[in-house]
């Protein structure tokens, strides 16, 4: 049994990134976490963070949602309070000992600011990192992510396959002309003649 620990967002390209990891590594008996990590609030007004803990359980209810058209899925809900940075998604992911972290790869990923983070500690997630990243429509400046090696990350693009339609070759001469030209023998069949 494995961990697979899907980070949910409010962006397309994270339902991208669970559905990906539904039809491709997920195996009967592992266990589907999906982590919302929502934004510490600068005043602790209870019910600003309570509405925030309250959102952010919808938004991983509607995930899970998506999880349920899977046959044999566990799923497990997790929301908590916490940084933009990763940092708490990292302690989670440790703390439960999940085995592969997968998540949607955009422009305001926590990926990108945790990768540049001073303290090493915090970076040290012990898993697999799968970034699913939807192909993009207009030519962007792309960002380079330099990963340490306690990171065992992959990037993959989501895209749809299309083959380019080839027309059918033409045939210049026909294969066979006169189909009666065949069957035709050089000399007469020899018929064995019984003997009475």
């Amino acid at each position: 049994m494995e961990r697979i620990v899907v980070v949910v967002e409010e962006v397309e390209v994270a339902r991208t990134a669970l559905q990906w990891a539904l039809a491709n590594i997920l195996r009967y008996g592992d266990v589907v976490t999906l982590l919302h990590v929502y934004p510490a609030a600068a005043s602790k007004n209870k019910k600003k963070l309570r509405r925030l803990r309250l959102k952010g359980f919808q938004l991983s209810l509607s995930f899970s949602n998506i999880c349920d058209a899977f046959p044999n899925t566990k799923t497990e809900i997790v929301v908590t309070e916490g940084d933009q940075d990763g940092r708490r998604i990292a302690a989670v992911v440790r703390e439960i000992g999940a085995s592969t972290l997968v998540l949607g790869l955009h422009d305001r990923s926590f990926l990108y600011r945790l990768i540049n983070l001073q303290n090493n500690s915090t970076r040290n997630i012990n898993c697999k990192v799968l970034a699913i990243k939807e192909p993009t429509t207009s030519v962007v400046a792309s960002r380079t992510i330099s990963v340490s090696t306690t990171m065992d990350f992959s990037q993959i693009e989501v895209s749809v396959l299309s083959v380019p339609e080839v027309p059918p070759t033409k045939i210049p001469y026909q294969l066979c002309p006169d189909p009666t030209a065949i069957i035709w023998r050089s000399r007469p069949s020899r018929t064995l003649k019984s003997s009475s």
